[in-house]
């Protein structure tokens, strides 16, 4: 990677118990939580602690729209598994970041976002750019805060960054009044927080482990469906063990790619509303489902009367709430998925007599499997997606936006690795992409980065091309290009009589002049036959890269759960 992006100014940690600015704790707190990026952008109430960022040279991402700022740090916090922090001004700037904390939220990405606010003297009198953050994000946020006095500011970062990066992760807000950030006070951050009432439960109740154990011992037709929370806790490797000693097949969320390798035997691929037909089928079909860290969402579930209908369902899960609050469950176990599975490998229960079941589960996958037409004049998303795979050795970090090619990445890019896949999954966000691949990149400088987006995402927040530009960050952007809001309009050809209301778009931007305008190499694909060499000249360019690729505009992602249908009434399984 560039040497521009690697650089990070020294920074000079004060002694405890020193009398400092509010601005000066934030950033002396930041350094002893090991903080060494902040995505952000300034403005007036927030200004005394960006003076402090000059001062003390801290890497400062500037991007060109807040929303990209927030986007960056959830991609840097979901590679990484460090919390991304992001600080922005007061009002709009605060505003403008409250979709990606509502993102980050239903997604558990572990942020701190501070806030610039204005004056305490000043709070509720509708001064210029004030905003009550505090009432705004209450319902979008793990916690959040407004530091009312300087000298409860060190007690603040610290329990935010534990609040963050604790039991189920989530955003954080701080709200930094200027006053507060300007008046000076005594430094101490040692302490331990000291949260009675947030007490997350990381070991599980150990008779529940054994009751499960026995489950797996009894079942004929297991299948464990593998969330996000695996690759939180880290517990990728204690998955495949768990999987391997008793040979259960695995389905994955669309959060949870990448927990367990996607090219294993006992792989089935994504689950869901176009989820392969294997992953579902099991679902449908299973006399034990086990959920590792997933929330059971209606894009998994399909109609909760058909769900799993023959399955004792067994839910381990770091966040209690999420248990019995969809599906009901017959083994609840609360605790930390790395722990609970390390308990389960020590137990080794004897695996269940299910060699038939797998023999039946390997039959789907063959008779099934995903599929596209090829041989057409257009290129095929499906057949860009495999090419990605390939030239990328599935060693990539993926990004993607919302919609039809994010699904086309999930189905077709094997991911074998944790924490390279970054979506926006429960909110569904789209100008996700770009920025998160941003981000990306900076928690992980020696990655090839990919971001996978619809021509209409990139749109909302392709302005952050400037940060490629100015760092040459080496991201590649690939545009699948159908001219449209492709799940927008896939819906409105499938449920309402093609009346294709405000979803193509018969006029775009030339998009390879507009990265050239930022200096960025750009090329423009109709061919299929140009697509390998293209890519294979993109992914081997020592700089950024931009790709439009046009796409066939009327294609469809199968196979498909209609609204209203269960797993074992998907849609275009077969050609």
């Amino acid at each position: 990677m560039n040497t521009r992006v690697r650089e990070v100014k020294g920074r000079e940690l004060k002694d405890e118990n020193q009398e400092m600015s509010g601005s000066s704790m934030l950033i002396q707190a930041l350094a002893r939580e090991n903080v060494d990026t902040i995505f952000g952008y300034p403005g007036g109430a927030i200004l005394p602690t960006y003076d402090e960022i000059y001062r003390t040279g801290i890497r400062h991402i500037l991007s060109r729209h807040e929303q990209g700022a927030i986007h960056a740090a959830e991609g840097y916090a979901r590679v990484s598994g460090k919390p991304g922090v992001c600080v922005v001004t007061s009002g709009p700037g605060a505003t403008n970041v409250v979709t990606g904390i509502a993102d980050a939220m239903i997604d558990s990405l572990p942020l701190v976002v501070v806030t610039g606010q204005v004056a305490t003297s000043v709070i509720g009198t509708d001064a210029f750019q004030e905003a009550d953050i505090l009432g705004i994000t209450m319902p979008i946020t793990k916690h959040n805060f407004q530091a009312r006095t300087v000298e409860d500011l060190p007690r603040i970062i610290r329990e935010a960054f534990h609040i963050a990066t604790t039991g189920r992760p989530g955003p954080v807000v701080i709200d930094l009044p200027k006053d507060v950030s300007i008046a000076s006070g005594m430094f101490h951050y040692d302490d331990e927080p000291n949260l009675p009432g947030y007490q997350p439960t990381y070991t599980p109740n150990k008779l529940q482990i054994r009751k499960l154990a026995e489950a797996v011992t009894k079942a004929k037709r297991p299948v464990i469906l593998s969330g996000a929370g695996i690759l939180h806790a880290g517990a990728s490797p204690e998955l495949l063990e768990f999987v391997e000693q008793q040979q259960i097949p695995v389905a994955s969320t669309l959060l949870g790619l990448g927990g367990f390798p996607g090219s294993h035997e006992l792989a089935l691929g994504m689950a869901g509303m176009h989820g392969t037909y294997a992953a579902n089928m099991a679902l449908h079909e299973a006399d034990l489902l086990i959920n590792i860290g997933a929330r059971f969402d209606d894009r998994v579930t399909g109609n909760l009367e058909h769900f799993a209908p023959q399955a004792t369902v067994a839910h381990i899960d770091v966040d209690p709430a999420e248990i019995g609050k969809i599906i009901e469950t017959q083994i609840p176990v609360v605790g930390d998925a790395k722990e609970a599975l390390r308990l389960l490998n020590e137990v080794n229960p004897k695996p269940g007599e299910s060699v038939r079941w797998r023999m039946k589960v390997d039959e789907w996958q063959q008779e099934f499997p995903l599929w596209y037409k090829e041989g057409s004049e257009y290129i095929k998303p499906q057949k860009l997606t495999e090419l990605v795979y390939e030239k990328t050795n599935g060693e990539a970090i993926i990004t993607t936006d919302v919609g039809q090619h994010q699904m086309w990445a999930a189905q077709y890019y094997k991911f074998d690795h944790p924490n390279a896949w970054v979506t926006s999954g429960g909110l569904g966000t789209m100008g996700f992409g770009f920025p998160a691949a941003i981000g990306a990149q900076f928690a992980e400088p020696d990655r090839q980065v990919v971001a996978i987006l619809g021509d209409a995402g990139f749109q909302m927040t392709m302005q952050e091309l400037s940060i490629l530009q100015e760092l040459n960050l080496p991201v590649k952007v690939l545009l699948v290009n159908n001219a449209s809001l492709g799940m927008v309009r896939q819906w409105q050809q499938l449920f309402y009589e093609e009346r294709y209301s405000n979803s193509l778009f018969p006029i775009q931007p030339d998009f390879v002049k507009m990265a050239e305008a930022y200096d960025i190499k750009g090329y423009k694909i109709t061919d299929e036959n140009e697509v390998a060499g293209v890519l294979e000249e993109a992914f081997n360019y020592n700089g950024p890269v931009l790709i439009d690729c046009r796409v066939h505009e009327e294609e469809n992602v199968y196979p498909m759960i209609a609204p209203g249908q269960g797993h074992h009434q998907m849609e275009g399984v077969k050609p």
